[in-house]
């Protein structure tokens, strides 16, 4: 088991990149869906809170699952899974978190609030042999 990676950012859209690479780096191998996922949290953060919201993404690997956690200080912006019209240009994010995890949720605390998701965890695939 590999101890929690966290990271404290002030969520900004050129924050997305490098959270995605911290991903990468923590995961030791290709986590292209949770580079998604933590992806599509921030950008929910800039998009309804504003820019240099202080966030914390979290992610925990263990008993086969790796759990992605992002929090923020706003308690009234719950995000809503929503259907997205052909031509609406925004609302798809939850609905790809909704696809690719196994669950996702809300959980609020004293002053914040955490969006979570779980997915299975990857596994490195052994070379095929010829």
């Amino acid at each position: 088991m590999r101890p929690p990676l966290t990271l404290q950012l002030l969520a900004t859209p050129k924050d997305v990149p490098e959270v995605r690479r911290a991903l990468r780096a923590y995961m030791g191998e290709p986590c292209a869906d949770l580079q998604l996922c933590a992806s599509e949290l921030i950008t929910n953060v800039v998009r309804h809170l504003g820019e240099g919201v202080p966030v914390t993404v979290r992610v925990v690997c263990e008993q086969g699952r790796t759990r992605l956690e992002v929090t923020d200080p706003d308690l009234r912006a719950l995000p809503v899974l929503c259907k997205a019209a052909d031509d609406d240009e925004t609302g798809r994010g939850l609905a790809l978190l909704d696809a690719l995890t196994l669950r996702w949720g809300v959980e609020q605390g004293p002053g914040s609030k955490t969006v979570w998701c779980e997915m299975e965890s990857t596994r490195p695939r052994a070379p095929a042999r010829t």
